[in-house]
């Protein structure tokens, strides 16, 4: 299964790094920026995730939340955002449900999780969806650039 353009935001609930469980369809009301990343402590994915905490605002400022998910644990996220000050949710895929929900494709033959970002608007529409394993910071700008073409949209 894979998201498309247009379609609604999938129904999956998963633990936070609070350990607190987080639905993303009841982030439905704002415009929601999910991305998936390989590893917390990671070189790209440490450089993916500081860049989303260093524009969060210019995100927030479009009423858009921002919600980070890889397969580590809830602890490993509690300390990965702890120590890079990361604001937003981080979510626990450890059963990979929710990489196979959004259709994320694995890299190096299979062996590493994807990078890719899905950007909904307020309705739970898919209207962005990047992927780039090599370049981590893309997935900020163009997250970025289509909240901003959401915002002129309206």
């Amino acid at each position: 299964m894979s998201v498309k353009l247009g379609e609604q935001i999938p129904e999956i609930a998963l633990l936070d790094q609070n350990n607190q469980v987080v639905s993303l369809r009841e982030k439905i009301g704002n415009p929601l920026v999910v991305y998936f990343y390989p590893k917390d402590f990671t070189p790209g994915c440490t450089m993916e995730a500081c860049s989303f905490r260093d524009n969060y605002n210019r995100i927030k400022e479009k009423n858009a939340e921002v919600i980070g998910i890889s397969s580590d644990s809830p602890e490993s996220h509690t300390r990965f955002a702890k120590k890079y000050n990361l604001e937003y949710i981080l979510l626990s895929d450890s059963s990979k449900k929710a990489e196979k929900l959004f259709g994320v494709k694995r890299n190096l033959f299979g062996a590493l999780p994807g990078r890719e970002t899905f950007v909904f608007d307020k309705n739970g529409a898919l209207i962005k969806h990047i992927s780039s394993a090599i370049n981590p910071l893309k997935h900020v700008d163009q997250s970025i650039k289509a909240l901003e073409e959401l915002v002129a949209a309206v």
